[in-house]
């Protein structure tokens, strides 16, 4: 196992980052990014308009809503892409400890696409979205998380 090093999630909606950690500095733990593909506005991201429906009672009709809405399906697909990623990495035993920052709503669907081996090295949540933040500014937001 990679001893002592901690990985760090840094997740919005749209985007994932990876770092790891020894403890004192901070750098990319992949070569790559998880994203979702950017959609200009929510008629890009359907396929087409609704479906309709008749009343149950009388001649109306109505569109029928779609089951989920599209922002929260494509933070459910960044959360599941995230979390093959981790479970990956974990199995290779790149990291022992991960901590994932991530807006409250995605933070929750990290929660839940992580897998057990995976959610049991968490060591830390924070609650924010620091997707934007330069690298080297990151460990001052952090706080004592990255220390063993």
């Amino acid at each position: 196992m990679a001893s002592n090093t901690t990985w760090v999630v840094v997740a919005d909606g749209a985007r994932a980052h990876f770092y790891a950690s020894d403890g004192n500095t901070l750098s990319p733990a992949l070569d790559h990014d998880v994203a979702v593909p950017t959609r200009s506005t929510a008629r890009d991201a359907q396929s087409d308009r609704p479906g309709r429906s008749f009343d149950s009672a009388g001649y109306g009709r109505h569109a029928m809503e779609p089951p989920t809405e599209w922002k929260t399906q494509e933070k459910r697909m960044l959360a599941r892409a995230v979390a093959d990623e981790l479970s990956e990495a974990a199995g290779k035993q790149s990291f022992d400890r991960l901590v994932v920052v991530a807006p409250p709503e995605m933070l929750g669907e990290l929660r839940q696409a992580l897998d057990k081996t995976v959610g049991q090295m968490v060591v830390a949540e924070i609650g924010k979205d620091l997707t934007h933040m330069p690298l080297h500014q990151l460990p001052q937001h952090l706080g004592s998380s990255l220390k063993h």
